[in-house]
């Protein structure tokens, strides 16, 4: 049984439903990366930068979207759930699939756990009455509620939260190029200044703040996970990554390049960590300041729930393959078209997750399985494309995705290493297992014995 089709086909397992449009993923995928991305990290991006955000957004963008290429490339060759997993392990081989696809099992777990962190820690200050434990678990209880209904349910949620987020930016890009126009801050709305500033232009500071601004970009890979839910995945998929990279960018772009322009003194961010609450309120008062702050709420939902959605089809692709128990983890509901096992297990681990780790604990681990998981599709493209299709192309199938990997490696090589430990052991934790599973090595897994080309 080669293929994910040839299972199905054989009756061996149930389907996803194919109901998603390529507008359902784009909306996926910004909610998981998150359109208002800016509103938490302009401070400190800023400051890191010496006042060129928008400028490393722009940088970053053009630089991810080099690995969304990579992914779009993979998606086309191979239309099946488990993503970065399932690429690896056809582009490359299964044993490097395994330990890619379990790398990121610690990233889709942490994205979502985050956010679920966040949104209690969010909601506990605004609401203080009400304690962050309890939140905690209405965030857990409902993010998993959303997701055991299917995946049309996720897509209409994500499209409200969505509308939200676009919403609350329109409001700040109107105040703000009327601020602007009325005198504040720099006084206009043309200006290189954000791109360019002689006086604190430096490539060390573009340089290590780009790395910080490419974390935004985070998770447009999720949508590949949805590749047997979508109704046509060889065009669609590539699309939508593309296009969720480049709108997200530019919105970053737009959001900073404001933001930089009412507030252009960077040194005089007091706190940093809140500098665009504090723009918010400059130029809108307290009632955008409080829509930015309600906004920050719905983005930690968003992607709490695209990155559950994510995480549980990772298990599934990796369930079918028999890496992880079939039954548990490749088990669809007939009805509901959702994987309800590892909902279930994704549910629980956020949930229990959230009222153990703190915020920073799983911030620090969130992009070792992430920069890992892209190194390895970058690699896969150019061992599938280049080395065993032989199609010629070096550009597409050599240079371009070498430099995507290339620059993935010095992300996580700068890791903190608390980071760099933590994911060491779970890494040595996935090489234990997969000796139990293949026996001492002397078995190959499962995977092995799938079709290479798809």
């Amino acid at each position: 049984m080669g293929t994910t089709a040839n299972r199905q086909a054989a009756g061996s397992d149930p389907g996803f439903k194919r109901v998603l449009s390529l507008w359902d993923l784009v909306l996926f995928g910004l909610a998981f990366v998150g359109p208002t991305a800016p509103y938490s990290m302009f401070g400190i991006a800023t400051v890191k930068s010496q006042g060129h955000l928008p400028l490393v957004y722009a940088l970053a963008m053009a630089v991810m979207s080099l690995t969304a290429v990579s992914y779009g490339r993979m998606a086309v060759a191979f239309p099946e759930a488990g993503s970065t997993y399932t690429y690896a392990s056809r582009g490359l081989n299964p044993w490097i699939g395994f330990l890619t696809g379990w790398a990121m099992i610690l990233d889709y777990v942490l994205i979502p756990l985050l956010s679920v962190i966040f949104v209690g820690l969010t909601a506990a200050k605004l609401v203080p009455q009400v304690p962050y434990g309890i939140w905690a678990v209405l965030t857990g209880l409902g993010v998993t509620a959303i997701n055991l209904r299917g995946i049309r349910v996720t897509a209409r949620a994500n499209l409200l939260l969505n509308a939200v987020m676009i919403g609350s930016l329109c409001w700040f890009v109107l105040v703000a190029v009327r601020a602007l126009l009325a005198g504040l801050g720099s006084g206009t709305l043309l200006s290189l200044r954000p791109f360019y500033d002689p006086p604190h232009f430096a490539w060390s500071a573009i340089v290590a703040s780009t790395s910080l601004a490419a974390l935004s970009y985070l998770g447009f890979d999720g949508i590949s996970t949805l590749a047997e839910e979508a109704r046509n995945p060889r065009r669609d998929i590539p699309r939508a990554t593309l296009l969720v990279c480049f709108s997200a960018g530019g919105l970053f772009v737009l959001q900073s390049y404001l933001a930089q322009l009412v507030w252009p003194d960077f040194t005089r961010f007091e706190p940093v960590e809140t500098a665009f609450l504090d723009i918010g309120r400059r130029i809108g008062g307290e009632a955008l300041f409080y829509c930015i702050s309600f906004v920050l709420l719905v983005g930690g939902l968003a992607s709490a729930i695209t990155g559950q959605a994510a995480a549980s089809r990772l298990l599934v692709g990796m369930g079918r393959d028999d890496l992880l128990p079939r039954r548990l983890f490749a088990y669809i509901h007939p009805r509901l078209g959702t994987p309800v096992y590892s909902v279930l297990l994704m549910g629980a681990i956020h949930l229990l997750g959230s009222l153990w780790l703190r915020y920073t604990e799983a911030a620090e681990l969130v992009n070792f399985g992430a920069l890992l998981g892209f190194m390895a599709v970058n690699a896969a493209v150019i061992r599938h494309f280049h080395g065993r299709l032989r199609q010629g192309r070096p550009v597409l199938n050599l240079a371009l995705p070498g430099l995507a990997l290339a620059f993935c490696f010095s992300l996580w090589v700068n890791l903190s290493g608390f980071a760099l430990a933590v994911g060491a052991i779970w890494l040595g934790a996935g090489i234990f297992y997969l000796a139990l599973l293949t026996r001492g090595f002397r078995r190959s897994p499962v995977a092995m014995n799938l079709d290479q080309t798809g």
